[in-house]
């Protein structure tokens, strides 16, 4: 029987695990990739001018924002042979909006692609809840184990942070230059996102699970 495309639940024996360092790193080389060519745009495409044909700096960084996310899906099929589920809905997105920013020269489209991305994640999340079930465990890739009552206390949490996520996104590139929108986009909503995770570790704790001992 052929291996699903899309990767195995949590607690599936077949499961492939990436080692935790390059699962971060296939998470977040696009996003320093798209944070440098936004800064370096100018330089860069005084180097190579055939770049200048995509547009300025946030245009360039769109492009390789775009190519960065595409390997990045395609090391992780390469090494587990399945893709993850939410880098995948976040690469659609960065595909189709990204295109549509690179085809229709607005930046607009780049900027609202977080507040999508967010408010999809946000909605899962909660919808499943709605129906009695946690998706978390394809977030945390059953870094540990959690009583049923702790999985929805903090599917409601995750729910609603990324619904905080998406408003944030909005009132930045709302209301501040390019630049500033770009470098929160990197360096604000990474440690806000590691706060948030580490205030939850006091559920974590209270409902955790004990490994049960080798028989």
């Amino acid at each position: 029987m052929n291996d699903p495309i899309l990767e195995r639940g949590p607690d599936d024996p077949k499961k492939k695990e990436l080692n935790p360092l390059l699962k971060l790193a296939l998470e977040l080389g696009p996003l320093l990739v798209f944070f440098f060519a936004n800064a370096r745009g100018e330089s860069l495409i005084e180097t190579w001018p055939a770049l200048g044909s995509l547009g300025g700096p946030l245009f360039l960084a769109t492009g390789l924002f775009m190519v960065a996310t595409a390997i990045s899906l395609s090391v992780s099929w390469l090494l587990t042979r399945s893709l993850p589920i939410m880098p995948l809905v976040s690469g659609v997105v960065v595909f189709v909006f990204g295109a549509l920013t690179l085809w229709l020269q607005d930046e607009i489209f780049i900027k609202m692609k977080p507040t999508i991305v967010n408010t999809l994640f946000g909605t899962v999340l909660l919808g499943g809840l709605f129906f009695g079930r946690s998706l978390l465990g394809y977030v945390f890739d059953s870094a540990f184990r959690l009583d049923a009552e702790g999985w929805r206390k903090l599917t409601l949490r995750w729910g609603l942070f990324f619904f905080f996520l998406a408003l944030a996104n909005e009132v930045v590139w709302r209301n501040f230059s390019t630049d500033f929108w770009v470098a929160f986009k990197v360096w604000g909503i990474m440690p806000i996102t590691l706060a948030f995770t580490f205030s939850q570790m006091p559920l974590i704790m209270r409902h955790a699970l004990e490994d049960k001992p080798a028989e």
